[in-house]
């Protein structure tokens, strides 16, 4: 266990044998205060953890002091000034557990709970999309279940072309990310839905990172390139569906992240597509 000295004695059966004896642990005499900095070094995760080795652990991880460290600088313009928190902890979760609209309803922001970093996602209203103007190709909907006003539906296009980038600032630096499409599909997304569709997702300035993705996925798993390394797409907690664009490194002195979502080889008319945003949150470990 944590902090936990052990003592030791030596038998008294003769056979040289010793026995542990737990002592006391040398974080018992230190003032919860000088815990509590110390565990604002690790992460919300660990402080958690941290909180079932003792009560006076558990006294420390709930300091406004350790809570404060995992929230953003800028965390007092992210909630309403309405709404009154009973700690930092609390305000904490409440990030973690309730999406933010920021930049005029344009973006969503929360925190990923295990490690206090930042994910957003951009609203289809932020996305260049061809032809999304104009309503005999795209519509603009309202649907209860998304995070948006407004979200992007596919009703007939040819040319499938979506564009978009945003600043790294609103990301935590030093930080792998991952960039997701989220949608929803209609009647098999028709002309679209079993294609492979190129993206490519990069920090401008930078080699842009190229893969191919399906809305919904191959009609014949038995043709080449198909079947193995065109990523498909997966359900979300949420009721929608995701496909990952790619990964990168969000390092200090980069600005921005653009990417494109694109299919202009096939001759067919698309449709059947509704595109909630592009989500970025901190890349799973393997």
């Amino acid at each position: 266990m944590m902090g936990q000295n052990h003592g030791i004695i030596e038998s008294s059966g003769g056979g040289g044998g010793e026995i542990l004896v737990p002592g006391p642990s040398p974080f018992d005499v230190l003032p919860e205060d000088c815990i509590s900095n110390i565990i604002s070094f690790t992460s919300p995760r660990d402080a958690c953890v941290a909180a079932s080795v003792s009560k006076t652990f558990e006294s420390a991880v709930n300091s406004d002091s350790v809570w404060d460290k995992f929230l953003p600088p800028d965390y007092s313009s992210l909630i309403s000034q309405s709404r009154v928190f009973a700690s930092k902890k609390e305000l904490y979760f409440a990030l973690c557990h309730n999406h933010v609209l920021i930049e005029d309803g344009k973006k969503s922001f929360w925190l990923e709970k295990a490690s206090g970093k930042r994910c957003i996602m951009l609203s289809s209203k932020e996305l260049w999309i061809t032809w999304g103007s104009s309503p005999e190709y795209w519509q603009w909907i309202s649907l209860p279940e998304s995070r948006f006003v407004k979200v992007a539906e596919l009703l007939d296009v040819c040319w499938f072309e979506i564009r978009g980038k945003t600043s790294t600032r609103l990301l935590s630096p030093g930080t792998c990310y991952s960039a997701y499409i989220v949608f929803k599909t209609k009647d098999g997304c028709p002309g679209l839905g079993h294609l492979p569709v190129e993206v490519e997702l990069g920090l401008v300035g930078q080699e842009s990172s190229k893969r191919f993705i399906y809305f919904v996925g191959p009609r014949n798993r038995r043709r080449g390139r198909e079947t193995g390394d065109v990523t498909k797409p997966e359900q979300r907690e949420d009721g929608w569906m995701e496909a990952e664009l790619g990964e990168f490194f969000n390092e200090e002195r980069c600005d921005e992240i653009e990417f494109s979502v694109i299919e202009i080889k096939s001759p067919s008319w698309k449709s059947g597509l509704i595109i909630q945003g592009i989500e970025f949150r901190p890349t799973k470990s393997p």
